[in-house]
């Protein structure tokens, strides 16, 4: 007790409070250093998200597992998981003509086929859960037995539905339960520039995805088929992809792999694609009515151009010369004549013989359709009724 009216001076107890904080700089330090040491020897154990697998006789690392959940930022997995399902090999085998046996080896060697079965590979795309696949009609051309193998490496024999030689295209169908079925695009949604994925079976390695952009669209005049608008992509595509998918980035189906330009029998980055319309409206075409049927006007035709115009001293330098009529054919019935310049086709200009033979096809046979022509410098209106077109031979 002090005094009443005593100041009092209490000093404060430090001695505890500096013991303390000499114990957390201790720690500190020895925090810093430790982080020093193993950010100078292990950096990697410092690597955000990864972790260290020490199951095996050397330490590795390893990425996290949600890098492969959602994949790499650029990665096309989505795509080629979506599409690739849909995609078969076809393997086709042809009996030739049966020879001698004694005679056999002298047919071989003078380059007559042998009497060895003919094999050819090739790709498909499933398009409906019934079973119907596009594909090349070259692929099975000839074919006496088609077998058709799925990613999930299941089988099935393959029957011919129906082919189109004009456009290389030929519709199979394989019964099968739960099939895969591949989305198609919206007809004419290919731009250029767009990245595309190619899928088929090249060489017949086994299913192949390339990956590439589109290089141009409406390729014709090629001779490669009657009627051409291709898509062509630099995509790898090689023998064997024939008859494969051609998919955008969301594995929806743009086109169907024809054929390549190469000079090595590889890809030398301009391949060749049927587009979805095309393909579309043959297999619609050979299921509804067995063959796809087209409009025919029955004449030949040649693309008028500045130096021909002024030789035959016509004013029109546009358009498509007729060159013949078929006698008694729809053309011939409409008053079309040799020298008469086609110039439109139901309001639409026609620029060249690709067009006018394209949009011609496109007529339903039977259905009235009007054409612009130039003859001897004026101009006349005449009213053609289509035929079907006839059906080109297989190769």
């Amino acid at each position: 007790m002090y005094p009443a009216g005593a100041i009092v001076i209490s000093k404060p107890i430090a001695l505890p409070m500096k013991r303390l904080w000499l114990l957390f700089s201790q720690s500190v330090t020895v925090l810093l250093a430790a982080l020093f040491v193993v950010s100078t020897l292990k950096p990697q154990w410092l690597q955000r998200g990864a972790s260290l697998n020490t199951q095996g006789a050397v330490p590795v690392v390893e990425a996290p597992q949600e890098h492969y959940e959602r994949g790499a930022p650029d990665s096309f997995r989505d795509a080629a998981q979506k599409a690739a399902p849909a995609v078969v090999s076809i393997n086709s085998s042809k009996t030739p003509a049966q020879i001698p046996e004694g005679l056999a080896p002298w047919f071989e060697f003078f380059g007559a086929p042998s009497n060895q079965a003919q094999a050819s590979l090739g790709s498909g795309v499933i398009l409906s859960p019934e079973g119907y696949i596009l594909t090349n009609n070259h692929v099975i051309e000839g074919a006496d037995q088609i077998e058709v193998t799925l990613n999930d490496r299941r089988t099935a024999q393959a029957r011919v539905v129906g082919t189109d030689p004009d456009t290389d295209l030929a519709v199979l169908k394989i019964d099968l339960p739960d099939l895969p079925v591949v989305t198609m695009a919206q007809a004419d949604s290919a731009a250029i520039g767009d990245r595309v994925l190619a899928i088929g079976n090249p060489f017949g390695v086994g299913q192949t995805v390339t990956s590439g952009i589109v290089s141009a669209l409406g390729r014709d005049q090629l001779g490669i088929n009657t009627f051409e608008n291709f898509i062509q992509t630099d995509a790898a595509i090689n023998p064997g992809n024939s008859g494969g998918a051609l998919v955008d980035t969301y594995g929806n189906l743009l086109g169907i792999n024809t054929a390549i330009y190469s000079r090595s029998g590889g890809s030398m980055g301009i391949g060749f694609a049927i587009p979805v319309s095309t393909a579309r409206m043959v297999l619609d075409g050979i299921v509804r009515d067995g063959k796809v049927i087209r409009g025919w006007i029955g004449v030949e035709t040649q693309e008028l151009n500045r130096e021909l115009a002024e030789t035959l001293g016509l004013g029109q330098n546009s358009g498509v010369i007729v060159t013949g009529v078929l006698q008694a054919g729809p053309g011939a019935q409409a008053g079309l004549q040799p020298g008469d310049v086609i110039t439109s086709l139901e309001g639409q200009p026609i620029a060249n013989v690709a067009e006018l033979l394209t949009r011609v096809a496109a007529l339903r046979p039977g259905e009235p359709a009007t054409l612009e022509i130039q003859r001897q410098n004026r101009a006349a209106s005449l009213k053609v009724v289509p035929g079907t077109r006839p059906q080109r031979n297989p190769r």
